[in-house]
């Protein structure tokens, strides 16, 4: 089965780094990263989605960041 993830973070390095924990753990980059302006905070805003194949059944209840 494969999983789906949405990382998002502010612009900074901090979003670099989920990214890259999360394909050392085996997810993969899909699609295009997205960036986006937070007008409440006055900030940009990236997002990136992940994939990634796992042998378990899906539940609900599973924390996708452990997997």
């Amino acid at each position: 089965m494969k999983l789906y993830r949405f990382l998002t973070e502010d612009d900074t390095s901090a979003f670099c780094h989920k990214v890259s924990e999360a394909i050392s753990k085996g997810w993969e980059l899909h699609g295009d990263p997205q960036y986006a302006f937070d007008a409440a905070r006055g900030v940009m805003r990236c997002g990136q989605a992940v994939t990634k194949e796992v042998d378990t059944p899906y539940s609900p209840d599973m924390k996708l960041g452990a997997q």
